[in-house]
């Protein structure tokens, strides 16, 4: 009898001890974002930074959900469409990650979103901006934490104050983002009587805005009214700068543009006063998230959060709360989970929009503020605009 209970104790302790080792299997999460070969680097880096956070602030510092490790597995895409979709399909396959967050570039994402649906695994965008990312060639394995052009463009056209008075010449860069802003940017002035009067459009890279500049100032001097230069440009160039040089004031024109991360700021104190959009400054937001990532990020950095810090820890917020709420991690339970999920992030409360997975944020109305004991020109907040006063349209129906 008592070989019974020692067998019976033995296969008790294997059970438990099988368990346990089950119990710290990792979950495995694939960070894929351009590391090399771009200028986007800065905002990959700051991404990773933020989604490293993120799931230490949704973790507790344990790093753990549910008594699984988190192991995030990271990706160079090399901002090129084909090492993206090679690395992702690494990564779902090979790696036998549970889901993916990326990219950077709203281009290279865009080739990236047949392989989420190929292996029918989650893919979070973050922190790509394209309204297509989640369009009618998107597909129901894409969830997007970053904001996207509408968002931009709705926020800028609300920041403008548009009427019948307001004429304006549009600056963008020849890619899924620009291009995708102008038409969301257009679409946000639908009704208010304000005239897009052209659309300047360059190569990503550009560093000499002359041409493009004297062609808008052309299309605007004429016009009596209120007449803006709006510049929709995430790379380097500093457009504003060198096209404000070329003074378009001289025309009545002034210039407006969205806000942008902090090594780029000190530019913008060429223009006081200016007013428009931005997705996250760091003293904007008020909560308890945000109050976190600001004094941990100053103590660690030395440095306060960016832009794409923000995002990254959104999307790590999401994830956790995804694995933390969902009853399996199979992907349609985590589907199922994560359309209309809300949680907390450095923003505020996102929320997953069911029918296109966008995630629902505030932007904020900033005006430009020079303090000399500042390095960079303070975006100043006005207001925050809440989700509830943008009508962002749908991109994919489920």
């Amino acid at each position: 009898m008592k070989s019974l209970y020692s067998l019976a104790g033995a296969v008790a302790l294997g059970l438990g001890l099988t368990t346990a080792a089950m119990a710290q299997d990792p979950v495995k999460i694939a960070l894929v974002h351009g590391m090399s070969g771009s200028s986007f680097e800065a905002f990959s880096k700051q991404s990773q930074t933020g989604f490293e956070l993120g799931l230490e602030y949704a973790t507790g510092g344990t790093m753990e959900v549910k008594g699984h490790p988190i192991e995030v597995i990271h990706k160079d895409t090399q901002f090129k469409p084909d090492v993206a979709r090679a690395v992702l399909e690494e990564a779902y396959g090979d790696d036998e990650v549970l889901l993916a967050v990326g990219a950077t570039s709203s281009g290279v994402t865009l080739s990236m979103l047949p392989i989420a649906e190929e292996y029918e695994k989650i893919l979070i965008v973050e922190p790509a901006v394209a309204d297509s990312l989640t369009g009618p060639d998107s597909n129901r394995y894409i969830f997007k934490t970053s904001r996207n052009s509408s968002m931009d463009m709705q926020a800028q056209a609300l920041a403008l104050a548009p009427d019948e008075d307001l004429f304006v010449a549009t600056l963008a860069e020849d890619y899924a983002f620009g291009r995708d802003g102008i038409t969301a940017f257009k679409s946000a002035l639908d009704g208010s009587g304000a005239t897009v009067v052209t659309e300047e459009y360059i190569p990503q890279g550009t560093t000499d805005f002359t041409a493009s500049a004297e062609r808008m100032f052309n299309a605007l001097k004429d016009h009596e009214g209120r007449k803006v230069i709006m510049i929709y440009v995430a790379g380097g160039g500093d457009p504003m700068g060198k096209i404000k040089a070329m003074q378009p004031e001289r025309y009545g024109i002034e210039i407006s543009t969205g806000g942008h991360i902090l090594p780029v700021l000190p530019t913008y104190k060429r223009v006081p006063g200016m007013e428009g959009a931005i997705y996250y400054y760091y003293e904007a937001p008020q909560n308890e998230v945000n109050d976190w990532l600001v004094k941990t990020h100053t103590e660690r950095f030395e440095t306060p959060p960016d832009f794409f810090t923000a995002g990254g820890m959104a999307a790590a917020m999401a994830v956790v709360k995804a694995l933390e709420t969902a009853d399996d991690w199979d992907t349609e339970s985590l589907i199922g989970t994560m359309e209309g999920m809300s949680w907390e992030t450095p923003k505020g409360t996102m929320t997953f929009r069911p029918e296109d997975h966008q995630a629902l944020q505030s932007m904020y109305h900033f005006k430009i503020k020079v303090d000399d004991n500042v390095d960079w020109a303070i975006p100043e907040l006005v207001r925050e605009i809440k989700p509830e006063e943008m009508n962002i349209p749908i991109g994919r129906e489920n």
